[in-house]
């Protein structure tokens, strides 16, 4: 089941990601609103990125799964190997891989609407973030990104402790990159080593989750100054 779940999520997002192409404003607007949140949660989690235990793990969050690139190409890259992916890594990596593409996919479909809401052309301000935050609403939905972030983060904090996936993308490395995989090895590799090297995720989830529930709480209640958490 969650082999099929991985492709299911792989190919929602392939879709997302194509609807933008054939409107150049839309997709102008998302990329904007991609950076501000990206500059957004590099100012809420400075702290992590400066920690000596934290920095390396905060930087993969920041860069390699909110990052504002574009990552449509990892995204193929993964549909491409996916039969590779699922018989070479074990079962609890392709269950982390599960939670982190259901992740990824919400918040392209939130930031798609998001976009849509704050139609352009004047700047994205936090006041008016918060307003469109509040008219695509879907407060459930919401919730489950914030617990997606968890739970993706604790099973990765599991993963890490098995020495036969570190072989196992040893193994892909080179394959990988000779196939035209590079950035979907140095995502998954990113990801291994970063949390590998933090010894325990549990504080670092901890924060992220207590911060980013009080944003989206503050937004709800429309609260005058929703990002000063920290």
């Amino acid at each position: 089941m969650t082999r099929t779940l991985v492709l299911s999520h792989l190919e929602t997002l392939k879709s997302l990601r194509g609807q933008p192409q054939a409107d150049a404003g839309l997709a102008q607007r998302i990329a904007e609103l991609k950076e501000w949140q990206h500059d957004r949660l590099t100012r809420t989690y400075a702290d992590l990125v400066a920690h000596p235990r934290y920095g390396r793990a905060a930087t993969f969050f920041l860069e390699d799964l909110y990052g504002a690139k574009d990552f449509s190409r990892r995204d193929a890259e993964m549909i491409r190997i996916y039969p590779t992916l699922v018989r070479v890594l074990p079962h609890a990596t392709v269950e982390t891989v599960d939670l982190a593409l259901e992740l990824d996919a919400l918040a392209e479909q939130f930031d798609q609407d998001m976009a849509r809401a704050l139609a352009g052309p004047a700047a994205i301000t936090e006041t008016a973030y918060a307003a469109a935050f509040r008219e695509v609403g879907r407060r459930p939905q919401r919730e489950r990104q914030v617990e997606l972030v968890a739970e993706a983060g604790r099973r990765l904090d599991q993963v890490v402790k098995k020495p036969l996936v570190a072989t196992a993308l040893r193994m892909l490395r080179k394959p990988a990159h000779l196939a035209g995989l590079g950035d979907l090895q140095t995502f998954l590799e990113h990801g291994f080593e970063a949390f590998r090297a933090m010894g325990g995720a549990d504080e670092f989830l901890a924060i992220i989750i207590t911060r980013e529930t009080e944003i989206m709480q503050r937004i709800f209640a429309n609260h005058p100054q929703p990002f000063a958490v920290c």
